[in-house]
């Protein structure tokens, strides 16, 4: 998969991390899924750079953004 065809999300947990990270789009949604309905467990996003597990209870927000933005030229 190319950059273009993931989404930017960012994920601010209890400890005051945030994780900022592409995940694809299928991944986003089913993120926001598991929040809206205040699911528990850990939930499997599809990174650009693998997989990762997320404990859905240390979760304080998500922020999905609607488009990666670039510095520069276009392509």
């Amino acid at each position: 998969m190319s950059a273009s065809e993931f989404v930017r999300v960012e994920i601010g947990l209890d400890g005051g991390q945030i994780l900022s990270m592409l995940v694809t789009p299928a991944s986003a949604e089913t993120l926001q899924s598991a929040l809206h309905t205040g699911a528990a467990g850990a939930l499997s996003l599809e990174a650009e750079d693998g997989s990762i597990q997320l404990v859905l209870t240390r979760v304080l927000y998500a922020k999905r953004f609607a488009r990666e933005s670039r510095v520069g030229f276009g392509e």
